[in-house]
């Protein structure tokens, strides 16, 4: 008797097509950043408490108010969700050779919605501080792995641009928390995608401004919620390079069964095993001399950016006297990083996508970026400035796609999901975050803010040399790089189809 095996062995087709991965992918990313300009705005951050010289007192407003923070200890929570990015990133990224992806993201963004509601709920400042910090462990999940993902599922032709779509999110996302900071308008013009999701956002926003700043908290946690579920639900997306799920059997919670060996499970074996294999891949890393000169380049350039979102709006309102500056900067910003990160990531995949080609783009964007950036702060119209910056900022975000595109192409397989959180972990360590408090230490003794703002623009040509250093290295494309587990090796070298289609099953017949 004969029995047609795919009538037992073809699955159903997936509802997790590419595209709406990455449409999913791109709303978390969304998400994530607004809530960095919601918790920065006045609306949510608010005012401190304060007295006149007559003795009339101010109960201040939003957080500042409700927990008489001082300035210092309003900055602390501002940047506190980069303590929970910056330790577990590296730890996302190591589990992911043992766990499936798909579902540490699942649990990244269940911490990112605990915590989130966790702020709208904060009695004092150090309950906020720690509900941040867990922000940031539920983001490290995300930025860690979702990169990898995507390119592994774009079209191969399409993948610096489909990578230029994710990380469009990051300027719009900014953008959103200035244009709330200044004036929570009605409508953000972007293309239909974000359009739609700027629309939810500044819904959550307009919640926090007329009851709150407590519910746009609770607001970022409902419209994240079904994400987090989302990562539990759906079958187990595969990434490549990863050791789990293909050949190895899965527990119900989402573990690699070690099947292959009859020792019993230690805690402390399994941790200390963790850690040396954390310290080895980022040994491996540091050798990769393509990938250490990337993100240098990187730390630059996020130096630059880092300080233009925190200080650009007064900057701006000192220098120019712009009546709405966070209105202005915030527009520009949208305009910028939406054509910019967009028309980098489409020219490299014209250009062919290749790490030569992405060091050519990189040095050349942020060149001439830095150029019209910096003419426009030497000009006193505020008219020309506008027109400057916006050519100057189109220009420096068309560098998203293409440095991600070599941060993920330079390293093995196994290697891309550190790789990104390393990534990630140095632009902030050595970029954005001291960036704001050193232009903050120039400006007290230079008191000029054009003067601040040349010396700092001077940083992006800094930039634009490193990466300028990339094109003559000549990095190896590794992307179809054999896995280090030899369980997928095979697998690894035939598997060259997106990872999330469905591969019809063998139409071979089973002899009884």
């Amino acid at each position: 008797m004969a029995i047609d095996s795919t009538s037992l062995a073809e699955p159903a087709p997936s509802w997790f097509t590419p595209k709406r991965l990455l449409v999913v992918f791109c709303v978390i990313n969304m998400v994530n950043y607004v809530d960095r300009g919601a918790i920065a705005s006045n609306g949510v951050n608010g005012s401190p408490r304060s007295c006149t010289e007559s003795g009339v007192c101010s109960d201040g407003s939003g957080i500042q108010g409700d927990f008489d923070l001082t300035n210092f200890k309003d900055g602390v929570i501002s940047s506190a969700f980069m303590v929970g990015l910056l330790v577990a990133s590296p730890i996302f990224a190591s589990l992911a050779k043992s766990i499936n992806p798909f579902r540490l993201i699942g649990v990244g963004l269940s911490v990112w919605t605990l915590a989130a509601a966790g702020c709208g709920v904060s009695v004092d400042f150090w309950s906020i501080t720690i509900c941040r910090m867990f922000v940031g462990v539920g983001e490290a999940s995300f930025v860690s792995l979702a990169a990898p993902f995507i390119d592994d599922n774009a079209p191969v032709t399409q993948r610096t641009s489909w990578l230029g779509i994710f990380y469009m999110c990051i300027p719009t996302g900014v953008a959103l928390g200035y244009v709330y900071g200044g004036w929570v308008c009605d409508y953000v013009h972007l293309n239909l995608c974000f359009f739609l999701c700027s629309l939810v956002v500044l819904m959550i926003l307009l919640v926090g401004t007329s009851f709150g700043w407590r519910y746009a908290f609770f607001g970022e946690a409902i419209l994240m919620l079904p994400f987090a579920i989302l990562g539990f639900t759906m079958k187990p997306l595969q990434m490549k390079g990863m050791s789990n799920d293909k050949n190895v059997p899965e527990s119900s919670t989402g573990e690699l069964s070690d099947h292959t060996s009859k020792k019993p499970f230690s805690y402390g074996s399994f941790t200390s095993n963790q850690l040396q294999r954390v310290w080895q891949d980022i040994k491996d890393l540091l050798h990769e001399k393509t990938y250490v000169v990337n993100v240098l380049g990187y730390i630059a350039y996020n130096f630059v950016i880092g300080a233009y979102s925190y200080w650009g709006p007064k900057a701006g309102y000192s220098i120019y006297k712009m009546n709405n500056a966070d209105l202005l900067f915030g527009g520009i910003t949208i305009i910028g990083g939406i054509v910019g990160t967009l028309g980098g990531s489409i020219i490299l995949d014209r250009m062919n996508s290749t790490i030569p080609n992405a060091f050519k783009l990189l040095s050349t964007a942020t060149f001439f970026g830095a150029v019209f950036c910096f003419s426009a702060f030497c000009f006193k119209s505020l008219y020309v400035y506008i027109v400057l910056f916006l050519i100057g900022e189109i220009l420096i975000f068309a560098t998203q796609g293409p440095v991600n595109f070599v941060c993920l192409h330079t390293v093995k397989p196994s290697l891309r999901p550190l790789s990104m959180a390393m990534s990630t972990v140095s632009i902030h360590i050595f970029g954005d975050v001291p960036s704001a408090p050193l232009v903050g230490i120039l400006q007290d003794e230079v008191d000029n803010w054009r003067i601040s703002a040349l010396i700092l623009t001077s940083v992006l040509f800094l930039a634009a040399g490193i990466w300028f250093i990339g094109i003559f290295m000549h990095g190896v494309d590794r992307y179809n790089e054999d896995s280090e587990h030899p369980l997928t090796t095979v697998v690894e070298q035939s598997d060259v189809t997106p990872l999330l289609e469905n591969k019809p099953a063998a139409t071979a017949t089973t002899q009884l």
